[in-house]
């Protein structure tokens, strides 16, 4: 067993040396590669959290606008509806007063054109009136002048 302790021994101080190396080549590589290394990962860490925290706030803020533009919209385009409407009241209230007016202005041209009319009636009737007797004397003079035709009757004798 002495033996195999003994062994151990050199074993271990022949690896002394090349433990110290690799420990001085962790050191170095540590300071020298690993740090420097490390710090542009972290920065290069922060800097994409820092980008994508300023994306989620820029897409935030687009989102709000997008959300204001639309509210906007959708105002300006009740007002220009409701301009349109009042227009549209507008101009049915004037074509309602204008068919009103010229319902009216028809009722008196219907009026006056059945005065004018019955005027008119009420003068033929007078004329004829006035005309009955001579007519009625004309029609009985020629009736009574003209022979009665052999086999003819007095109708047909005009």
């Amino acid at each position: 067993m002495q033996e195999i302790v003994r062994q151990l021994g050199e074993l271990f101080l022949q690896a002394v040396p090349t433990v110290l190396i690799i420990l001085l080549f962790y050191f170095i590589l540590r300071a020298i590669f690993f740090k420097p290394l490390l710090s542009v990962m972290a920065e290069r860490d922060a800097r994409t959290v820092g980008a994508e925290r300023a994306a989620e706030l820029a897409e935030a803020a687009a989102v709000e606008k997008a959300k204001q533009y639309q509210d906007a919209l959708k105002q300006a385009r009740a007002e220009v509806y409701a301009e349109q409407e009042a227009e549209r009241k507008k101009l049915l209230d004037e074509r309602t007063e204008r068919i009103k007016t010229a319902r009216l202005a028809a009722t008196a041209e219907v009026a006056t054109a059945k005065e004018r009319v019955a005027g008119e009636v009420a003068a033929a009737r007078r004329e004829i009136e006035a005309t009955v007797g001579q007519l009625s004397a004309e029609i009985a003079r020629r009736i009574l002048q003209s022979p009665p035709r052999p086999g003819g009757t007095s109708r047909e004798a005009r």
